[in-house]
């Protein structure tokens, strides 16, 4: 597709499916009719699909139109999310609240939990530090943050903890892996044995998989890759590399669509606990007591099962 369909125009698909008509849909966007007409016919031209029926009796969405105004707020919510996330690094020096959160938590989760903040206390500056798990006590200890977050599966010794989610970790490969093919599970060993796209080592996702091949009898895995960043452990599989051992809250949209495969594994125990953590010396109150109440309001259980005594507290 030569030319990608301008946020605008998807925010104007969406409002056509909320109100029912073109003509209100443009008011709220502040565009004329004719102007709003000419954006869903040059989005309808891109995309190769008819989104709306015109009528004297106002306009509806098709069935595509339907599916595509879906996805279309999608994509918008997880641009707020990243303006929200934008913001709060950009606004780190001067911020009145300081989080440290470990990379996985804080691509797929702080966003939210920070633009839901936001909308309780618009005036509040929140600074974001993006590190791995073993990083974040460091600067809780050190007074550099307020409260941090990690993936890590215990909690760390002299801090103050508290559960606000769970999550889980799948292997996972590109479709065309032969593991996407078997039709039993690998073994802790097969993982052990394979080469593997791999966190780097400090990071939770690697703590937490290193101590589930512990547990099994397993040696350690095998990097073929170590990479910084879920998202960039995510793009290598999506490539072709190789597998990798991965946050479910990172591959939820790839696995739907069918670009990753998740591969079942035996005796072992991937599910995971993520902490708030803080200086016991430091009690929390205000905004960072506000944070972590929305972390409990919002609390992505992903793995079935995950609020079980089997997961580490």
């Amino acid at each position: 597709m030569s030319q990608l369909p301008d946020l605008e125009s998807l925010r104007l698909l969406v409002l056509v499916g909320d109100v029912g008509s073109l003509s209100g849909a443009a008011a709220r966007l502040g565009l004329t009719q004719p102007s709003a007409s000419k954006r869903l016919s040059t989005l309808e031209r891109r995309l190769g699909l008819v989104l709306v029926e015109r009528s004297r009796r106002g306009s509806r969405l098709t069935d595509a139109g339907r599916a595509v105004a879906g996805w279309a707020q999608l994509v918008l919510q997880d641009l707020d999310a990243l303006l929200t996330g934008a913001e709060a690094l950009r606004t780190r020096r001067d911020a009145e609240l300081r989080v440290a959160a470990s990379m996985t938590v804080a691509e797929y989760l702080v966003p939210g939990w920070l633009g839901e903040l936001r909308r309780m206390r618009p005036e509040l500056y929140v600074g974001l530090q993006v590190t791995n798990s073993e990083h974040v006590p460091e600067l809780l200890r050190g007074g550099a943050v307020d409260l941090g977050f990690i993936e890590s599966p215990r909690a760390p010794a002299g801090l103050a903890a508290r559960r606000v989610a769970h999550d889980r970790l799948l292997v996972v490969v590109a479709p065309d892996h032969p593991w996407a093919r078997r039709r039993r599970p690998l073994s802790a060993a097969e993982l052990a044995a394979a080469p593997l796209v791999l966190r780097e080592r400090g990071s939770g996702t690697r703590e937490t998989l290193d101590q589930a091949l512990r547990r099994a009898g397993a040696a350690e895995p095998r990097p073929l890759l170590e990479l910084g960043s879920a998202t960039a452990v995510r793009n290598a599989v999506i490539a072709g590399t190789g597998p990798a051992v991965i946050s479910e809250l990172a591959v939820r949209t790839d696995l739907a669509d069918r670009r990753l495969v998740a591969i079942e594994v035996e005796g072992i125990e991937l599910r995971r606990v993520l902490r708030a953590v803080w200086a016991p010396e430091r009690p929390l109150a205000g905004p960072a007591a506000e944070l972590l109440a929305v972390t409990r309001r919002h609390r992505p259980d992903l793995a079935p099962g995950a609020a079980s005594g089997a997961v580490p507290a």
